[in-house]
């Protein structure tokens, strides 16, 4: 790269919205065209506002797509602009990426910026991507209190900053997730999750309007209502946490992953009879919904 491209990395980087190129394998679309993933112009051309969602592949499908796409589209919202690319085109652009870097379960991150230009900028690429093994789920998981609440919680927007903080805080405990406190002490949710209580055979979690509505939550919802599952939108602070059960969170990645810990709080939520049968639900929902697009894929 030459002086120029340099500095205006450097430029970027002080600025607060240089963003790495995370895509991996062979290629990522850029505004409908595959570019090798050595090929940083997507990336380095960034600026905030980004808004992105991350969809899991499972056997060649993106699953819960068209919820994610519809997501996105609200995130924008939010912020005052409009995605312009149609859902069709999205669509096929996630299948265009599949296809060519001939991967059938990973992690999809789409990613637009530019949002106030005429011509915006729209990406599909695959990221890392990392799954809970068996003996996670078998033994639950622990997590941490962390200070902190989203801008808009009901906005996916990149925050690098948030980002690398709470990992270094999850990193120094030893934790699996954190779990984002107010300054109210009500709990809202994980920094990439969405958190549920148990208590007696009753659901808990935070109020619709404070928290990322995650995709995977959606479904949770879905499951509890066909289960007949009673779910309570409460705010919960940090000084309820000794009362419940047990605890899980949820998102695209994990699914229904139980709590273990929240800090030095004990939960049994391996064993807890209602986690148990809301994560049967979720996965036979996930099952149906490849089967159903499946045929469709091409």
């Amino acid at each position: 790269m030459n002086m120029i491209g340099c500095s205006i990395k450097a430029y970027k980087r002080l600025r607060g919205d240089f963003m790495n190129n995370e895509a991996i394998l062979n290629y990522y679309v850029l505004n409908g065209s595959l570019c090798s993933v050595s090929n940083d112009e997507g990336f380095t051309n960034a600026s905030n506002p980004l808004i992105y969602e991350v969809i899991r592949v499972i056997d060649g499908v993106a699953l819960f797509m068209e919820d994610h796409i519809l997501r996105m589209r609200k995130s924008a919202e939010i912020l005052g602009y409009t995605i312009d690319k149609k859902d069709e085109e999205i669509q096929k652009e996630i299948y265009q990426l599949i296809d060519a870097n001939k991967t059938n379960n990973m992690n999809i991150k789409l990613l637009c910026y530019n949002l106030d230009k005429n011509k915006q900028t729209f990406m599909a690429y695959f990221i890392k991507s990392s799954y809970p093994n068996e003996e996670i789920y078998r033994n639950g998981i622990h997590t941490i209190l962390f200070n902190s609440e989203r801008e808009n919680p009901n906005a996916k927007v990149v925050n690098t900053d948030f980002r690398q903080r709470v990992n270094e805080e999850i990193k120094r405990q030893n934790a699996y997730e954190a779990l984002l406190v107010n300054e109210l002490g009500n709990i809202t949710e994980g920094s990439r999750s969405n958190l549920f209580f148990v208590k007696d055979d009753k659901v808990y979690t935070a109020p619709s309007g404070g928290v990322l509505l995650g995709i995977t939550r959606n479904e949770i919802m879905k499951v509890c209502k066909e289960q007949g599952i009673e779910v309570v939108e409460k705010n919960i602070n940090v000084d309820e946490l000794e009362g419940f059960d047990g605890a899980f969170m949820s998102g695209t990645s994990v699914n229904v992953l139980p709590i273990r810990t929240i800090g030095n709080i004990e939960y049994d939520s391996v064993n807890n009879k209602t986690i148990n049968t809301i994560s049967e639900g979720y996965l036979y929902s996930v099952s149906k919904y490849i089967d159903k697009k499946k045929n469709c894929v091409k």
